[in-house]
């Protein structure tokens, strides 16, 4: 799962259909009416996700069929397909969108795809059965601007959509809280509970 930088989307794949048969789907979900507005067909297997900067693309490891989908935002169709190396499965982006860093679980390698060309510029050997890649990599947002969390402002559920995406996106609140910059999980609730009154 991934959401978008305004929060205002919510990116899921699914590799599986509810009765188990091959999906290879990716749901766009708009937070403010919490409703699916788009199904989009990737590859095989699609595990990882990620949502460039800039809100244009969104990235798709298919690990059965050893690419990345590249969706465009706009009109919610894959625009390009880029070969990596076996199974692909996390995802990332360099803060500034130049880049995306694949983890190729079956290859024992990081691929890293060049976002201006769609095109895989580096292979690099890491450990074995690399899954995922963090938020880690992108930087913390400065502290005048304010967090942007996954619940809609205003909204009744808000807090709990907001705490929930970020137990989910790091295993907890506590990594949340460490890898975001809150000296607490009292500090990023009350950052949560501000947002969520705007």
């Amino acid at each position: 799962m991934a959401v978008s930088p305004d929060g205002r989307r919510v990116y899921i794949t699914s590799p599986q259909s509810a009765t188990n048969e091959p999906a290879s789907l990716a749901f766009v979900i708009d937070t403010a009416t919490d409703t699916v507005i788009a199904t989009v067909q990737v590859g095989d297997g699609p595990m990882g996700v990620a949502v460039s900067p800039d809100d244009r693309k969104v990235y798709v490891g298919n690990t059965g069929s050893d690419t990345v989908s590249v969706i465009d935002t706009t009109t919610n169709t894959v625009v390009s397909t880029i070969p990596t190396g076996r199974g692909p499965t996390g995802v990332a982006l360099t803060p500034d969108g130049s880049k995306v860093y694949v983890a190729n679980d079956g290859a024992n390698t990081a691929s890293m795809i060049n976002a201006a060309t769609n095109t895989v510029t580096a292979t690099i050997p890491v450990g074995i059965f690399p899954i995922a890649f963090g938020i880690f990599i992108q930087p913390p947002a400065p502290p005048s601007l304010p967090p942007r969390f996954s619940g809609t402002p205003g909204k009744a559920n808000c807090t709990g959509q907001s705490v929930s995406a970020l137990a989910k996106q790091y295993g907890g609140l506590n990594n949340a809280a460490a890898t975001l910059g809150y000296s607490s999980v009292s500090a990023l609730q009350n950052a949560i509970m501000e947002y969520c009154r705007v």
